[in-house]
């Protein structure tokens, strides 16, 4: 049997295994979107190789997948940042929105609105797309992406009532929510107080600590007032606002005791009263920060209290000569003053803080009334007696209190007002019988709208110290124009 050479048929393994390895080129090129053009068909000579495709073309190639690569990294980058701002906006929208659900709440008229949850408590947003994808979103035609929409109000942005504190019922002087920009509101009130102080003086000396040889003086003071005040109101800016005060007073004081150095066994009463304008006060109020659910606003203000009312030292004294030497007379004013007879300036911070379902409120103060120079008060038979250079001791301030709103249209108010008096100065020492006064006050108020006009607030002190008033009502009427 003959047998066939095995060196031929090596070498033709050679040209198969050459065509094999180009066509997997050629496919791999092809898949890869990286097929350079076919140089034109030339004749070739039997047996010899085709030729290397040129280098230059896949490297263009590259160049152009590079810079398609940068320019969706840059679109990529431009959809966080687009992303990053409308959660920002979002979450502005959401507290502008707990906002005015908690402005509800305390009785500002309006209907609770429907709360978003906040980013956390939503669902987490979905994965971004794989790369390829993206890239296939990116290179479709500029015809198909959505087009502008016309320009709206920014989303996210609140209300101008929003940035205001929430209205809760007034007990205190000085209210916490300020007035709305370009808006006025005429306030009139009526407030009635009483007090009644039962005063023991001993004129003597003491033979043993059970014995007193002498004089035993005891009075009782009772004094009703009756304050009416115009008050007016206005906005600007949405954070200010200034504020006049007209009072006009009314006040009448009745004395029970028995003379002094007398053997009169009858009690004798001495009675006085006054009348008339008091004194005026300007305040200005701004807010400081934007506050909101479980964060405080601060409102600092500054008041300025004029002396037009009557004073101490212009009304006609029963005395007959000077009272520190002669206890000829009872000492009091025929007249009772409508004025304290000195200006002060007070400046103070109001905070508030919203805490569903309430309103925790205080204020801080410090009032500073100005020196008097070359004071004389009038005694009978229209004598002066000169007193010199005079000064009100300061006051220090602080009240604390919370409000609770019942409805749309009613809320209530619990709080508790102090302030500390300081001693009297006469031509720079301490004027003889000044003392420190601690006055203390519970306050209890509600208020209810009747329209979006006016509303009703009424508030009730109860005096906690003995040189506090022993009660208070107040009566307030807000009409909005």
């Amino acid at each position: 049997m003959r047998r066939t050479p095995q060196l031929p048929r090596r070498l033709m393994l050679a040209p198969c295994l050459w065509l094999a390895a180009a066509a997997a080129a050629h496919a791999q090129d092809q898949w890869q979107g990286l097929e350079p053009a076919r140089p034109a068909a030339q004749p070739q000579a039997a047996g010899a190789l085709p030729a290397a495709p040129a280098p230059a073309a896949p490297q263009r190639s590259l160049d152009d997948l590079q810079r398609e690569i940068n320019a969706q990294t840059r679109k990529l980058d431009e959809l966080r940042n687009s992303l990053a701002q409308q959660e920002a906006a979002v979450a502005n929208l959401q507290r502008a929105l707990d906002e005015e659900r908690l402005d509800a709440e305390r009785g500002a008229g309006v209907a609770p609105g429907t709360v978003l949850p906040t980013l956390a408590q939503q669902a987490p947003a979905a994965a971004p797309p794989p790369a390829d994808q993206r890239q296939a979103q990116a290179a479709q035609p500029q015809q198909q992406q959505p087009q502008p929409q016309p320009k709206q109000k920014p989303v996210g942005q609140a209300p101008d009532s929003v940035t205001r504190p929430p209205e809760v019922a007034q007990i205190f002087d000085q209210p916490g929510v300020l007035t709305p920009s370009g808006k006025f509101i005429l306030e009139p009130s009526l407030q009635y107080g009483y007090s009644a102080n039962d005063r023991v003086a001993l004129v003597g000396y003491t033979v043993i600590p059970a014995i007193l040889i002498g004089l035993i003086d005891v009075r009782q003071v009772k004094t009703t007032s009756g304050v009416g005040t115009i008050t007016g109101r206005m906005g600007i800016g949405g954070r200010a606002e200034v504020e006049v005060k007209v009072p006009y007073v009314y006040l009448n004081g009745d004395t029970v005791s028995r003379e002094i150095f007398t053997g009169s066994a009858q009690d004798r009463v001495f009675n006085a009263s006054g009348h008339g304008m008091g004194d005026v006060e300007a305040t200005a109020r701004y807010q400081l920060n934007r506050g909101g659910p479980d964060k405080a606003f601060y409102i600092g203000w500054l008041r300025y209290k004029s002396r037009t009312g009557k004073d101490l030292f212009e009304v006609t004294t029963d005395c007959v000569q000077r009272c520190l030497q002669n206890a000829t007379g009872t000492g009091l004013p025929l007249e009772l003053p409508t004025g304290t007879g000195f200006e002060a300036i007070q400046p103070g911070v109001t905070w508030l803080y919203p805490s569903d379902p309430v309103v925790f409120f205080g204020t801080f103060s410090y009032l500073y009334n100005f020196e008097r120079s070359n004071v004389s008060r009038t005694v009978l038979g229209r004598e002066e007696e000169f007193l010199g250079d005079v000064q009100a001791g300061d006051i220090w301030g602080f009240n604390l209190g919370m409000g609770l709103a019942l409805n749309e249209k009613a809320s209530i108010s619990l709080g508790y007002d102090t302030s500390l008096i300081g001693k009297t100065k006469q031509n720079g020492r301490e004027s003889p019988g000044s003392v420190r006064l601690t006055l203390g006050t519970l306050l209890l108020g509600g208020t209810y709208r009747f329209s979006d006009r006016w509303s009703l607030n009424v508030a009730l002190g109860v005096g906690v110290t003995r040189d506090t008033p022993d009660m208070t009502l107040t009566a307030r009427v807000p009409i909005s124009f």
